[in-house]
Order: C-alpha cells, then structure tokens, then sequence
C-alpha cells in the first residue's frame, strides 16, 4: 500500500505565478516597446526605409558609433581587468576610495559627465593644454567620442570580473608554480580560463551600453555631420523634425546590430564556458605542457 506524502506549500508563490509576474512585466517593459519600433518602422515602404538608414550621413554616424563603442569596449577590457586585479589582489592606501570611484560612471547624469570630459580634455583643460602642443586633439573630435564611451562603459567590466577574481581558488596558481610554470603561463593556462566569461560580458554590457550612450557624448564629440555625429543624435534630430519613422528605422538598425553583437559575444561565452567544464581543472592541464615539467621527457 503506498503512501500519498503532500509538500508543504511553500511561502512564496509558485512557479505559474511567477511565470506569469515575469511575463507581463518584460512584456509591459521590454516586449511591446520594441514591437511598437517595428511596428512604426513598417509603415516605411522598401525604398523609403533604404533612404532612411542608408544615407551617407547616417552611414558616417554608424562607423562612428560602432567602431568607438567596439574600441571603448576593447579598452575598458584590457584596463577594467587591470582594475579589478589591482582591487582583488592588493592592499595599499585608499582603497576603498579607489573602489568607489570605479563606480562613479554610474553614478553621474550622462550630462555632467560629458561636460566634465569636455572641460578636461578641451584645448585649455588640465589635459588638453598639454596634448594640444603634441598635436593630439580629443575634445570635439571623433577620439572625444572614444574617451566618452570608454569613460562609460569601465564599472561594466570591472564589476563583472571583480567578484569572479575574488571567489578564484589561489591554490590553482600555486598548483601551477610547483608544477615548473612560469606566471605568464599560469595566467594564460589557469587564471584567464575562469575569468574569460566574465571578462566576456563585461565587454558585451560595456558594447551595448556604449551604442546608447547619448548625453556624455554630444558635449564633447562636437556633432559634426559626417565626422563626429553619433546615430543617437541623429535619432533625436529626427524626432524634434517629427520624422518619426525615420528615427524607428535608426533604432532598429542599432537594435538588430546590438543584439546580433551580444548573441554572438553570449555564444562565445557559452562555448568557453563548456569547453572549460569538460577541460576539467587547469593544473591538469598544465602538466602535459614542457614548461610545467621542466622540458621534454
């Protein structure tokens, strides 16, 4: 004879409710304005959309707009790891300081921010007076629109790789060095493996989050049509002009190319991650290489 066991019912609601919460609330916040974009952008025929996003201005705003959030990006990767490394692995004066300002991107209106940039970096800024003499312009130029983006996009990174580092078992490295490797390839073969995946969408946020960005970048990028005009510029210009089909057939170029970026940047992520998990542990690895066992047998 069986027994029928009940479960306790559990506090919190189950799992149709918040299925159905979740649901609504993407739909309400993400969902339905973006099918709204679509919606508005297919009232443009073929050519008319073509004219729209294709257009030698508008052209010149996607260079720009993609190849400095694709530079930012890749920068904030490079240092924002230094970053995170310096805050996990050291101890020096100020710290705490140094932690807080990482944050500080987050924390300032996009448009303070832009002046802020703009102020330093201008031809008579504490920085821009001494890069001027050298040639080296950034305020109003398309390299202003790099510094703006990289400036916003580094607590992205460092965030996302600072806890990854601080929960990363030591004894690995250590394992690494009795083994005969050298810190070169301890950091290439068992610390950069658990860090990439962070590393990763630390730079796909800091990406998307630089295709957006709007408010610091028009105080220092000048807004020159064809050089430092970025596409969310264009988009509000085609707003105020009442062009608002125009301004949904720019956003949804953006919104195609960001989301076939960060599809592509998730894709690598999870192979990385799965490769890594059937690699197994990383000082294994490194014993079948001749730098860990002192050269060949």
């Amino acid at each position: 004879m069986t027994t029928l066991t009940l479960r306790k019912p559990s506090a919190l609601p189950g799992f149709g409710v918040t299925l159905g919460i979740t649901v609504a609330y993407l739909s309400l916040v993400v969902l339905i304005p973006l099918a709204a974009t679509f919606l508005k952008t297919a009232t443009l025929d073929w050519h008319q959309f073509v004219r729209a996003v294709a257009s030698p201005r508008v052209l010149a705003s996607y260079r720009l707009t993609f190849l400095a959030a694709l530079g930012g990006a890749c920068i904030n990767a490079v240092f924002g790891f230094l970053v995170a490394w310096v805050l996990v692995r050291y101890r020096f004066p100020l710290k705490r300081i140094v932690d807080a300002v990482v944050d500080l991107p987050f924390a300032l209106p996009t448009s303070v921010a832009g002046i802020s940039l703009a102020a330093v970096y201008a031809g008579n800024g504490w920085i821009g007076q001494w890069l001027q003499p050298l040639g080296i312009k950034i305020a109003f130029t398309p390299l202003g629109v790099l510094v703006a983006l990289t400036f916003i996009g580094l607590p992205f990174v460092v965030r996302t790789v600072q806890p990854v580092l601080e929960e990363f078992e030591r004894e690995q490295e250590e394992a690494a060095a009795c083994l005969g490797a050298s810190r070169w390839l301890t950091f290439r073969r068992v610390v950069l493996p658990a860090v990439l995946p962070a590393l990763l969408t630390g730079f796909a946020l800091a990406f998307a989050r630089a295709l957006g960005e709007y408010g610091s970048v028009i105080f220092i990028a000048g807004n020159v049509p064809m050089k430092s005009e970025i596409t969310s510029l264009l988009i509000i210009t085609k707003l105020e002009q009442y062009d608002y089909a125009g301004a949904t057939a720019l956003a949804v170029v953006m919104l195609v190319v960001s989301f076939l970026m960060l599809l592509f940047v998730n894709s690598l992520q999870w192979y990385l991650q799965r490769r890594t998990s059937r690699s197994g542990a990383a000082p294994v690895a490194l014993s079948a290489h001749p730098a860990a066992t002192g050269g060949a047998q």
